[in-house]
C-alpha cells in the first residue's frame, strides 16, 4: 500500500476537524483477520503486543512497539502505516488514545480498522470500525486492550482480557496467555497460520536493539503460538546467557554463575544444540576457572561432538587462553565418559 499523504508535523498540529478533509488512505484489498493484545506491564513499565492470525507473515505488518513511546496493533483491513505513525504521535506527545483518535479521524476507510494503542504511562485505546468482518470486538482494561476481528465466536477477545488479568509471570508470559485463551476460545474461524510478539523496555535507552526485549516472529506454522511460546522460552535462555557473559566482563563470576545456571536449565541442552552450555564453559574457562567450565562443555559434546573442535579455534580469536595445555585438557575432559 501507498504511504498516507500527509506529514507528520501537520497531523500533529492541525486540528481534528481539519484533518478530516485529508485525502483518503488507499482502500485495502483484503483483510488480516486476527486476535491482538496490546499493553504494559505496571511494575517494570515493560510495553507489548502480541498477535496471531490466519494469515502469512502476521508479524510484518500488525504488531509495533518503541521502547518509552508505547505499543500498536493495526489489523482488519489493515493500513500498516498506523504503528509508525501512532508512535510517532505517541513520541510527540499525544496519548495512546489521542493518537488513534488522530488517525482514525483522517481516515476515509475507518470503518474497516481495528486497532489499539497504548503510550508508555499506559493510556490505552482502541478502534473497531462497524464494517469489521463479524464477530468482532475489543475489551479495554486497565493498561490493555485486546481485540479481535473474523472470529469464530464473539467471545474471544473478552476471554483474551481474562486470561490477561489473571496471568502471572513477565509481561512475555501474560500476554502468551492471551494468545492461548483466543485459540481455546476458537480463535480466527479460518484457523491459524502465523504468530508474533514484540516487549519493549518502559524507557528508552537511546540503543533500540538493547530495547528491545522479545522481538520474535513464527511466519507460517500450523501452531504459531505454541511455537511463539517455544520461541520465547528460547528468547528467555540467551538473555540469561547475555547476563552471565555481561557479568563476566565486570568480573563478578557469582552473578555470571547464577545466570548461566538459569540459561541452562531452562530447556534441556538438545535444544540448543549444547549451545548455552558450551559457551557457558567457555566463559568460565576464559575466567580461568576449568573446573567449573568442564562440566558444561562436556555437556555440549554430549549433544554434538564437534564442540571439541571449536574450543581449538577459540584463541586465536582470543575467547580462550592461547594456553596449549589448556586447551588439550578441556578437549580431553569434555570428551570423557
Amino acid at each position: 500500500m501507498r504511504p498516507i499523504r500527509f506529514s507528520l508535523a501537520l497531523l500533529a498540529l492541525t486540528p481534528l476537524a481539519a484533518r478530516a478533509q485529508t485525502p483518503a488512505w488507499t482502500r485495502p484489498l483484503r483483510p488480516v483477520a486476527t486476535y491482538s493484545i496490546v499493553a504494559r506491564d505496571s511494575a517494570t513499565g515493560e510495553i507489548g503486543v502480541a498477535v496471531q492470525s490466519h494469515w502469512f507473515s502476521v508479524g510484518a505488518t500488525v504488531p509495533w512497539a518503541q521502547a518509552g513511546v508505547g505499543a500498536v496493533a493495526t489489523q482488519s483491513f489493515v493500513e500498516p502505516s498506523y504503528g509508525p505513525l501512532g508512535l510517532e504521535l505517541m513520541r510527540l506527545g499525544r496519548s495512546g488514545p489521542e493518537a488513534l483518535r488522530a488517525l482514525i479521524s483522517t481516515d476515509a476507510d475507518s470503518a474497516v480498522r481495528q486497532v489499539a494503542m497504548i503510550d508508555a504511562q499506559g493510556r490505552v485505546a482502541a478502534w473497531t470500525g462497524g464494517r469489521n468482518i463479524q464477530a468482532a470486538g475489543n475489551h479495554v482494561g486497565r493498561g490493555y486492550s485486546t481485540e479481535a476481528n473474523l472470529m469464530d465466536r464473539p467471545t474471544v477477545w473478552d476471554a483474551m482480557a481474562r486470561a490477561y488479568e489473571g496471568a502471572r509471570g513477565d509481561l512475555a508470559e501474560r500476554l502468551l496467555q492471551a494468545l492461548e485463551a483466543a485459540q481455546r476460545e476458537g480463535g480466527d474461524i479460518r484457523g491459524r497460520q502465523s504468530a508474533a510478539i514484540i516487549v519493549v523496555a518502559g524507557t528508552s535507552t537511546g540503543r533500540p536493539w538493547a530495547d528491545r526485549i522479545v522481538d520474535l516472529r513464527v511466519e507460517d506454522n500450523p501452531e504459531p503460538v505454541r511455537e511463539l511460546r517455544r520461541l520465547v522460552t528460547l528468547n528467555r535462555v540467551y538473555r540469561s546467557l547475555n547476563e552471565g557473559d555481561a557479568a563476566v566482563t565486570r568480573n563478578d563470576l557469582n552473578a555470571a554463575a547464577a545466570s548461566y545456571g538459569r540459561a541452562t536449565s531452562i530447556l534441556p541442552d538438545s535444544a540448543t544444540n549444547g549451545e548455552a552450555v558450551f559457551w557457558t564453559g567457555i566463559s568460565f574457562a576464559s575466567a580461568g576457572k576449568p573446573d567449573q567450565a568442564i562440566p558444561y562443555l562436556r555437556r555440549a559434546y554430549a549433544v554434538w561432538p564437534k564442540w571439541a573442535d571449536l574450543v581449538r579455534r577459540l584463541p586465536a580469536a582470543g575467547l580462550l587462553p592461547n594456553d596449549p595445555a589448556l586447551i588439550d585438557r578441556l578437549v580431553r575432559e569434555m570428551a570423557a565418559r
